[in-house]
């Protein structure tokens, strides 16, 4: 399935590029070059070959929840520049 100028000028005006005579006849040659590319890929047979989204396995590193003892508010106000009611104080933003 080869790309005519054509749908390279549409692809390229869906995506709101200008293109130049020389860029249109540039981008053609290549987008063909890499459809010719894929439709060799499909030649391959690929039947028992399970689908994945990473060549190598990928694990999360979750560790286990565990419940420890929060800061003290005294504690956690010691430095803040300003504080009222047991609360930081901030600037307002709106």
């Amino acid at each position: 399935m080869a790309l005519t100028r054509e749908e390279v000028l549409h692809v390229a005006n869906l995506a709101r590029l200008s293109l130049e005579p020389a860029e249109v006849e540039l981008f053609t040659r290549q987008l063909n070059d890499i459809l010719a590319y894929v439709e060799k890929l499909q030649e391959l047979d690929t039947t028992g070959v399970t689908p994945m989204a990473h060549v190598v396995p990928v694990f999360n590193a979750f560790r286990e929840d565990e419940v420890k003892p929060g800061l003290p508010r005294e504690e956690a106000l010691d430095n803040a520049p300003s504080r009222e009611e047991g609360s930081f104080v901030v600037p307002k933003i709106i």
